[in-house]
């Protein structure tokens, strides 16, 4: 199936391609200050949560997905009617049957973000 999808990354998400589903459930979210180890992947950078990760996460229709781990491209991997950004973040979540939901970002060149501002290494 993913060899013959026509949505595979990265995605132009076009203004004709993106549909408004009215009857989604809300997304509830719940983090807390949590140690992590940061990795250089070589095709991004990523944040990897330590052992202990519960009660991070989203909640969407009920069920809950932890927080897996944090990566950065830049420039972005997808984009928005042509268009890409400086960065991107992929929040990756994983429920408990092993059901994945990845919230993602774009940024654009000017204030510091307090996510980012808040990753700091201590050895």
């Amino acid at each position: 199936m993913c060899g013959k999808g026509t949505m595979q990354s990265p995605i132009d998400l076009t203004d004709k391609r993106v549909l408004i589903d009215h009857h989604l459930g809300s997304l509830h979210s719940h983090y807390l200050p949590s140690n992590a180890t940061i990795k250089n992947r070589g095709h991004d950078i990523m944040l990897k949560f330590e052992g202990g990760n519960a009660g991070l996460g989203i909640t969407i229709n009920g069920t809950e997905y932890q927080l897996q781990q944090i990566h950065w491209h830049s420039p972005s991997e997808h984009t928005i009617n042509g268009k890409r950004f400086f960065l991107e973040e992929h929040m990756v979540h994983q429920s408990k049957d092993g059901r994945n939901a990845v919230v993602a970002f774009f940024y654009k060149l000017g204030r510091p973000d307090h996510c980012l501002l808040s990753v700091t290494a201590i050895s």
